[in-house]
């Protein structure tokens, strides 16, 4: 009887926290002021201006290596 009510406060106590984390995470939303937003445009048209894209899910699927490798 007393493993069973262990195991009732521990999940009680795990979805309490769970709450926490979730409203804490909707409530206090980060975002970037104007220096912040600055450095990540300037980013952006460096990565740009030396040719990089970024690759859609079918992209990533067509260049990765599904067939696995041999041991031998």
């Amino acid at each position: 009887m007393t493993v069973i009510i262990a195991i009732a406060v521990f999940i009680a106590a795990a979805l309490v926290g769970w709450c926490i984390a979730e409203g804490k995470a909707k409530a206090f939303v980060y975002k970037n002021n104007a220096d912040e937003e600055a450095v990540l445009k300037q980013n952006r048209q460096q990565l740009e201006q030396s040719g990089y894209t970024e690759l859609g899910i079918k992209d990533v699927i067509k260049t990765i290596a599904t067939t696995g490798y041999s041991a031998v």
